[in-house]
């Protein structure tokens, strides 16, 4: 195992999940923490805690506020996380083409395994080079629901929480993560069965765990 692989964050996925959050890449102290958007600058988990997203997840955690250290939790609660690369950067810019097409190409690989309902992509930088493995172009991206589903698993695009983002608001954020929800209860209403649940019965996500290898 590589340097990188053995301080990374762990993927959190099982099967049977509804949602799967992805991000560009873990930062230094992201991965130093071990938990998932772990500077208290970064927008992720206050937006989310401010929609009704996360609703059903701090109801049954008995929390207002979901923080950093509520992440390895939610699986249980039908919610993962995990990266499109797995290496961690002070800054998502110290990436090179290479090594997002790669991640993006063992993501793919990740999703298909898992099969999530939804695979939610934390802003287009993320997006763009798995767009590109599944063949979509540029001028057909845009925030929101995509076109191209991956087997079972719908894709969706909200903007990137991280700080440097300045497009975006953190009211507007959460109400991307509102619009992410009603999706959710599309796609949950679509489905006329739940093909991803285990044909030996009991709940598809008691084999959830946690994968510490780097992609």
């Amino acid at each position: 195992m590589s340097h990188a692989a053995e301080h990374t964050l762990p993927d959190l996925l099982c099967d049977g999940l509804d949602l799967v959050f992805v991000g560009i890449n873990p930062s230094v102290f992201s991965a130093t923490q071990g938990h998932y958007f772990a500077r208290r600058i970064n927008r992720f988990w206050p937006c989310f805690s401010r929609s009704i997203l996360s609703q059903h997840v701090r109801q049954a955690l008995g929390v207002e506020l979901l923080e950093p250290i509520h992440d390895q939790l939610l699986p249980a609660h039908g919610i993962g996380f995990t990266d499109v690369v797995k290496r961690p950067t002070a800054k998502a810019a110290e990436l090179g083409r290479l090594e997002f097409a790669a991640g993006a190409a063992a993501l793919v690989v990740k999703l298909e395994c898992y099969q999530p309902r939804v695979a939610c992509f934390q802003g287009m930088m993320g997006y763009r080079p798995f767009a590109a493995v599944l063949g979509a172009t540029n001028r057909s991206l845009a925030l929101g629901a995509q076109p191209l589903p991956l087997g079972r698993t719908q894709v969706f695009v909200v903007p990137s929480p991280s700080p440097a983002n300045a497009h975006f608001t953190p009211a507007q954020q959460t109400e991307w993560y509102d619009r992410l929800a009603v999706y959710l209860q599309i796609t949950s209403r679509n489905s006329a069965t739940d093909l991803r649940t285990p044909s030996s019965g009991g709940s598809s996500r008691s084999s959830c765990s946690i994968d510490n290898t780097s992609s």
